[in-house]
Parts: structure tokens; C-alpha cells; sequence
């Protein structure tokens, strides 16, 4: 039948690419839906509906786009969404010309708007970040209805080098579609961020051995600067508290008897601060500033130490651990309770993560029940043998972050 030039049938992959110049594929399925094969290009539209009632109400056309920018799922999508506006006594092309004139950075604004109120401000920030710093400078001006899949794919291509920072983008880059969808910018199940995949990532963690440990005690022992820069990491170490939530602890929110902090918010929302004796120690020991209220206080009235990099990257280096960051802390406290045998809800409720899966990562860490019962039952076989006792049994010695100066 390819000798008529108006075929009809499903909208496919498979039946769009054989039109041939010239023929035109009227949907079976959907109303009005079409794709027109030109001589160097193929259109999805719909064509010869009627705008209002009456023999008086216009016929109408709406371009949908063309094939390779649109698959046909997508321009299906995009029709099936026009037909509604279309059945409400709403021209598809009014709305048409109105998203050709909003462009992916005035969607932006409007995204950032909206989740102000819903988002962290340091969240916020971070999106702002991604956005001025990659999204945008690449499609920024382009109209939010003309992105397709392969603009999307050559920016996140071009930042290869920084994996971390693209898929952050990536990320970003498909919940801001999904919110132009929401709103009506974009037809359903058009997002160009899907299908495009991931760089693979590295987990940046670093384990402390003891004897790092040690070096680091020495070293925060040794340091003449700021005390609140050293209670800062030591509460770090002795806690596993993120840095936002160390910098950000306040006196009054601190419950000396029973050793814990409420701490109004935090990346995953209230949560109670554990403090081990060592770290109601450095509490103690710690002056309070008038009319300061956080624990950590700053060199300005009323407000918390900013700037804790430089002297962290000082302390590091007299201790040899340079690349050491101080998230790596938070690590180093979650791998000591792991390979203590403490279990991983137990570390994830000490840590304050919000989902199970984030604390597996120091599942391999954890102490074998099985290996260590194997140990236990062989070393006592070998001692009513004659033989020697596994070592394995004996403790190892904890290397504490004391305030003890080295001896000369």
C-alpha cells in the first residue's frame, strides 16, 4: 500500500522511519495525530480538529515537532496533551507560542523560587551552583520545548572530566524538567535527562588506621591557634556529626546530665546528639563568650567560627595526612564502630542517616560473627592441643585523640 500518499496506522519507531517523501501516517489510535514525511524531514502534528462548536469554529493545526527531537512516545505524549486543551476550548498553539517564549534559564528562576520554601537554604545554594555553573551557560537560552535529549547529553559529555560535579548536574538537569512538566511547559514523559547515564563515582571515604589517629592527637595537641578550632575537630572525631551540625551547635541546646544535644534541624531533620565522656570533656573545658550562644564561636559578636579550612589543612599537614578532609572524620568514627561489631542500624542511628542504604557502605567493615567464632573455637582447640593460642582474642589497644602533649 506504499503507493498512496496517506497511510494509516500506529505511530511507531518502526512505521515513522519507513515513510518514505511524501506519505503521510495518520494515527489509528489517537484523533487528529499525524506525522508527515517531507523531503528532509518528518513532523508530528495534529491536523483538522475543531476549535469551538458549530459549523462557524475553526479548523485548527498544532506542529508538534519533529521526528529525532521528539520519539514518537514523546510527540504521542505532547498530542495526547494538546487534545486536552482542545476538549477545554483551548487553542494548543496560544500555549505553544507562549512556552517558545520562556527559555530554560526563566524556568529556573521559577524552579529556584519554588523550592525556596521547601529546600534547605544551603541546599538552594548548592542548585544555584549547578545551574549558573553548568546547566544554564549550556541551555540556558535556549526555549524549555526545544531541549532535546542530545543538548542535554553534549554538556554532561563536556564536564567527563569532573563525574561528580556532572551527575550533580544530570540530577539537577532531570528534576528541573520534571517540574516544567508539571507546570504545563512541557508535555509528560518528555524529559531529555532520561536514558543519559551516569559517570561511574568513586566513594571518596578514608579510614583512619590508630597510628593516624595518634599523629592527629599529637598534632591538635601541638597547635597554638584558635581552642575552638580544636574543639571543633575533636567533637568531630568523638561524635561523627557532620561539620554543619559541630559549627552549628549552640549551648542552650546541650543536655550536660544526660550527655546529648537537640538539635533543631540538620540535613535529615531534628536530631539528638550523642556525647560520649571524651566529648563532654572538650565541652567542659571549653570557655563560653558572652552574648555568644554557639559552642564553637567565631572572631565576630554572636556568631559561630567560619573559615575552619585553613587551620584544618595546618593541623592535617604537621600530622602527615594531607588530602585528609574533615568529612573523612565522620568516616573514621562510622568504620571504628563497624569494625567493633556494632551493628548498621546502630551506626546509622548514631550518624543520624535517614536511609538504611547509606550506612551498608561500611557494611564490609563489620566484624564476621562467623570468622571470629571460627577463631575463638580454634584457638581454644589449639591450646588443648599443645599448640599456641590465637592472638586473635586479645584486644587491640585504642589510640585516643588525648590532650596529652608528645613527650620530648
Amino acid at each position: 500500500m506504499r503507493d498512496q500518499r496517506v497511510i494509516r496506522g500506529k505511530i511507531t519507531i518502526r512505521s515513522v522511519d519507513e515513510l518514505r517523501p511524501g506519505e503521510t501516517l495518520k494515527s489509528t489510535e489517537i484523533p487528529f495525530f499525524q506525522v508527515r514525511a517531507g523531503a528532509t524531514a518528518k513532523t508530528y502534528s495534529l491536523a483538522g480538529y475543531r476549535l469551538g462548536n458549530g459549523r462557524g469554529a475553526r479548523q485548527g493545526r498544532f506542529t508538534i515537532g519533529r521526528h529525532g527531537s521528539l520519539t514518537p512516545a514523546q510527540a504521542t505524549a505532547k498530542a495526547k496533551w494538546a487534545l486536552g486543551e482542545i476538549a477545554s476550548g483551548r487553542d494548543p498553539n496560544a500555549d505553544k507560542h507562549k512556552q517558545k517564549s520562556d527559555t530554560v534559564a526563566d524556568m529556573a528562576r521559577q524552579f529556584l523560587k519554588e523550592i525556596g520554601a521547601k529546600r534547605k537554604p544551603r541546599t538552594v545554594d548548592a542548585y544555584r551552583q549547578l545551574l549558573d555553573g553548568i546547566v544554564l551557560p549550556a541551555i540556558g537560552k535556549r526555549p524549555i520545548a526545544e531541549v532535546t535529549r542530545p543538548d542535554i547529553a553534549r554538556w554532561h559529555h563536556a564536564w567527563r572530566a569532573a563525574p561528580v560535579r556532572a551527575n550533580n548536574a544530570l540530577a539537577l538537569a532531570t528534576t528541573l524538567f520534571n517540574f516544567a512538566e508539571r507546570i504545563g511547559l512541557r508535555p509528560e514523559h518528555s524529559n531529555p535527562c532520561r536514558h543519559i547515564d551516569r559517570y561511574p563515582q568513586r566513594q571518596r571515604e578514608r579510614f583512619l588506621s590508630a597510628d593516624e589517629l595518634a599523629r592527629l592527637g599529637a598534632s591538635l595537641a601541638d597547635y597554638d591557634g584558635s581552642p575552638f578550632v580544636v574543639a571543633a575537630i575533636r567533637l568531630l572525631v568523638f561524635t561523627g556529626a557532620r561539620l554543619g551540625e559541630i559549627l552549628g551547635l549552640q549551648w542552650a541546646w546541650i543536655d550536660f546530665e544526660r550527655g546529648e544535644a537537640r538539635l533543631p534541624d540538620s540535613k535529615t531533620g531534628p536530631k539528638t546528639l550523642h556525647f560520649a565522656p571524651p566529648a563532654l570533656a572538650v565541652l567542659s573545658d571549653l570557655p563560653r563568650i558572652a552574648g555568644n550562644p554557639y559552642v564553637i564561636a567565631g572572631a565576630k559578636p554572636a556568631a559561630a567560627l567560619s573559615g575552619i579550612q585553613k587551620p584544618w589543612r595546618e593541623i592535617r599537614r604537621a600530622a602527615g595526612l594531607d588530602g585528609l578532609r574533615l568529612h573523612d572524620l565522620r568516616h573514621a568514627f562510622a568504620s571504628i564502630a563497624a569494625a567493633s561489631g556494632m551493628g548498621l542500624p546502630i551506626i546509622g542511628k548514631m550518624l543520624g542517616h535517614s536511609q538504611a542504604h547509606t550506612t551498608h557502605r561500611y557494611a564490609h567493615i563489620a566484624s564476621d560473627p562467623v570468622k571470629a567464632a571460627v577463631t575463638a573455637v580454634a584457638g581454644k582447640i589449639a591450646a588443648a592441643m599443645g599448640g599456641a593460642a590465637n592472638d586473635a582474642d586479645k584486644p587491640t589497644e585504642v589510640v585516643g585523640l588525648s590532650d596529652r602533649r608528645r613527650a620530648p
